[in-house]
């Protein structure tokens, strides 16, 4: 009598794993990959292979000449330089110190994320999907950022920066809205407890590896209380997170706020 595997076994889970990274890796082998990237970039890509570089993140390939890493260091700079020449003609008669905060603004991660998945990236992007530890980093912004880099290396300059126009600035990001965007939820948070004379600390609860990469848990603590939490893959980026949330919970618009009954919530949570 044979012996039964049940499904959920190792030697199943070894083969399934196997034949997942068997079929992830053809994905950018055939016509439909090549479509897709055609229909996204809206040309016909000439060095096809910077584009597979471009969408290939490091939990599947290590190598540095493999993986998105070197592109996404390319593009985040041809990409903050084309914003800044977008930013200084628009606006003509601003000081310094907007044009910089609007920059900020256009090239933050989340906002780079939102874009990208809004562009079908994570389509067509090759990245381990069983890493949960992905789930709450900004992967497809980076990818975007490495985009930018293929296609700078792909066409040039000027070809990419009218690419950058029609595919990112004017269809996602609306600039109205994006002057009166607070990005730095950290400096509003601070504001409100300030005026408002409460006592706000962040204060890292967890550190660990994941996969290599050290993850962040960091907590808003509001007189002493635990009201929010964050996770990222740096303490920067963690806090924020959390101060977004805790902003949140607040109902906190500006430092005037008195809160939208989020006391009670947190009281309730």
């Amino acid at each position: 009598m044979s012996k039964s595997i049940r499904p959920d076994s190792p030697n199943i889970r070894s083969l399934n794993t196997v034949d997942f990274f068997k079929n992830f890796f053809t994905k950018h082998e055939g016509s439909s990959f090549k479509k897709e990237l055609r229909n996204m970039l809206g040309y016909k890509p000439g060095n096809v292979s910077l584009y597979k570089t471009a969408l290939t993140h490091r939990s599947v390939r290590e190598g540095a000449d493999e993986n998105n890493e070197r592109l996404e260091y390319l593009g985040d700079a041809v990409l903050s330089a084309l914003i800044a020449d977008y930013l200084f003609k628009r606006y003509p008669y601003k000081e310094e110190g907007f044009l910089t905060e609007m920059r900020s603004k256009m090239v933050n991660r989340q906002q780079l994320n939102e874009i990208a998945l809004r562009m079908g990236l994570k389509k067509v992007t090759l990245f381990n999907k069983m890493d949960g530890s992905l789930k709450v980093s900004q992967i497809f912004g980076n990818t975007l950022e490495a985009l930018v880099g293929a296609i700078y290396l792909d066409l040039g300059y000027k070809k990419t920066a009218k690419w950058v126009l029609d595919y990112i600035i004017l269809p996602h990001m609306f600039m109205d809205d994006l002057e009166m965007l607070e990005i730095n939820h950290k400096n509003k948070l601070y504001g409100w407890a300030n005026k408002n004379g409460r006592v706000l600390e962040f204060e890292t609860l967890n550190e660990r590896l994941e996969n290599g990469r050290r993850l962040f848990t960091v907590a808003a603590v509001l007189d002493g209380k635990n009201i929010a939490e964050g996770r990222a893959f740096n303490k920067k980026d963690a806090s924020q997170i959390a101060a977004q949330v805790a902003v949140e919970k607040l109902g906190i618009v500006n430092a005037d706020s008195a809160g939208d009954g989020g006391d009670e919530r947190i009281a309730a949570n």
